[in-house]
C-alpha cells in the first residue's frame, strides 16, 4: 500500500498540534490563523482516514495513530531543519537562539550558574529554557525538537539518540555545624545511628543509598523523604538529620561533610541529543559549554571536613 501524498506543511501543523494540544496555540507558533490549522488538520484526517486528535475539555488528545507517527514526523522535520541549517554559521556573540534543555533541579543548581556566567560574557543574546522532562519522554522530545539537549542518568537507550558521559561526582554525608555528633569521621554504626533525609521523586522504593546498605544487610532510619535536592540541605542545616548527596552540592553550604563508611556508586550524568543535531553548530557549541561547566566544577576541588 502506497503512503498518502501530503504537503510537507501538513506535517508541520501536525507537529505543532501534537506539541501544544491546542489549535489556537499551534496557530500562534506557526504564525497562521486557527481556521488554517483546522483546515490542514481536516486534510490530514481525510488522507490518513483517522481523526488524529480528539477535542476534550483538557485539549486535543492524540489518537493511537497520532502517537505512533508523532516521533517519526518530529524526527523528519528535525532532519530537514538540520539539513537546511548546516550551511549556516553560528556566531554565539550575536545569536538570539533559544535552547531548551531538560535537567533535574540538581543539575540546574550545579551547571546553570556556571553556564549563565559564560553566556553573559560570550553570548548575551542566547536564552536557556530549562525544565525537567520524564526520562521515558526524552527520546520523543529530542526527536520533535521540543528539547535540544538533555542531562540525565545513563539510562536512556535509543538508536536515534546520541550521548556522551559527563564527569561523575562522589557522594558524602552532611551534618549541620553544631550537630551533636562530635566525631571526625563516620563509622558505619555512626551513620546508621543517625536519622536521615531521603531524596526521591518517587513515592515508594529504595534509593541507591538504601540499595547499597541492603547489600551489607543493614538499614538506615529515614525520617524525612523529599522530592528535590535543593531543599534537603536547608532541612539538614536546621535539624539533626543527616543528608547523603553529591559532594558538589554539599560544598555550597556551611556544614560538616564526611566520607561515607560504605561503597556507593558515583553520581553519573550523560548529555543527550538527537542524531539529527550531530553536525548542528549551535548544538555542538552548547554541548561544549556543558562540558566546560562541569570541568569548572571539578577544578574547584571539593573537599571534606
Amino acid at each position: 500500500m502506497r503512503p498518502p501524498q501530503m504537503d510537507l506543511n501538513l506535517f508541520q501543523v501536525f507537529d505543532a498540534i501534537y506539541g501544544k494540544r491546542n489549535l489556537t496555540r499551534a496557530a500562534e507558533i506557526l504564525c497562521i490563523t486557527q481556521p488554517a490549522v483546522s483546515n490542514a488538520l481536516a486534510r490530514m484526517r481525510r488522507a490518513l482516514n483517522d481523526p488524529l486528535f480528539i477535542s476534550t475539555p483538557k485539549g486535543m488528545v492524540p489518537t493511537p495513530l497520532a502517537d505512533n507517527i508523532a516521533g517519526h514526523v518530529g524526527e523528519a522535520l528535525q532532519l530537514l531543519n538540520a539539513a537546511f541549517s548546516q550551511g549556516e554559521t553560528f556566531v554565539p556573540a550575536t545569536s538570539r537562539k533559544i535552547f531548551r534543555v531538560s535537567m533535574s533541579d540538581l543539575a540546574e543548581s550545579l551547571l546553570l550558574p556556571v553556564l549563565g556566567e559564560a553566556l553573559q560574557h560570550e553570548a548575551p543574546g542566547i536564552r536557556i529554557e530549562s525544565y525537567y522532562t520524564s526520562r521515558s519522554d526524552i527520546p520523543l522530545e529530542l526527536a520533535n525538537g521540543n528539547v535540544h539537549l538533555a542531562i540525565d542518568a545513563p539510562l536512556i537507550d535509543d538508536p536515534q539518540v546520541r550521548q556522551i558521559p559527563l564527569p561523575s561526582d562522589r557522594h558524602a554525608c552532611m551534618l549541620r555545624p553544631d550537630h551533636p555528633f562530635a566525631g571526625d569521621s563516620l563509622a558505619l554504626d555512626d551513620y546508621l545511628a543517625l536519622d536521615h533525609i531521603h531524596i526521591s521523586s518517587r513515592r515508594r522504593g529504595l534509593g541507591h543509598v538504601d540499595t547499597a546498605l541492603r547489600k551489607l544487610g543493614r538499614r538506615r532510619s529515614i525520617q524525612m523523604r523529599v522530592q528535590h535536592y535543593l531543599v534537603a540541605p536547608l532541612i539538614a542545616l536546621r535539624t539533626n538529620l543527616a543528608l547523603t548527596a553529591p559532594l558538589r552540592l554539599l560544598q555550597g553550604y556551611d556544614a560538616r561533610r564526611f566520607e561515607l563508611p560504605f561503597e556507593l556508586p558515583p553520581l553519573e550524568w550523560h548529555c543527550y541529543w538527537h542524531r539529527s543535531m550531530d553536525h548542528d553548530q549551535a548544538n555542538i557549541w552548547l554541548r561544549s559549554k556543558f562540558t566546560v561547566a562541569i570541568a569548572a566544577l571539578r577544578s574547584e576541588s571539593p573537599h571534606l571536613r
